[in-house]
């Protein structure tokens, strides 16, 4: 788990830094905006990662955006993420694919001088 998913926050303090009240967090949840996560105490946890969707989700609708757009929004924006991040995967497979090609026409071009000189030095000995 990387830093920024760690839990760190409790809903008073989530509620603080995302500028909203701890009820709205309950309801964020209740709508599925934001899933935080649990102690064994059922006690709700925030992450920065939490904190800043929640600063997002904020900041939309003070420009008049509705929970339901602000859900869309959200959802074309985890499935851009993943779009970028498939991207990324494919091209450093195709990064690595060019580097063994490279590695072969290397070895090829390595082997036909090899081939070409003993050729070249059996003739000149018989």
């Amino acid at each position: 788990m990387n830093d920024r998913n760690r839990p760190l926050y409790m809903i008073g303090v989530a509620a603080e830094l995302a500028g909203v009240h701890p009820q709205t967090l309950r309801i964020y949840e209740q709508k599925g905006l934001v899933n935080p996560q649990r102690t064994r105490g059922n006690t709700r946890m925030y992450s920065q990662a939490d904190i800043e969707r929640l600063q997002l989700i904020n900041e939309l609708t003070s420009e008049g955006i509705n929970l339901a757009g602000v859900i869309r929004i959200l959802d074309l924006q985890g499935r851009l993420d993943e779009r970028e991040a498939a991207v990324e995967s494919l091209h450093k497979r195709v990064q690595r694919l060019a580097d063994r090609v490279q590695e072969l026409e290397t070895f090829d071009t390595v082997s036909t001088l090899m081939a070409h000189s003993s050729s070249v030095e059996l003739r000149r000995i018989r």
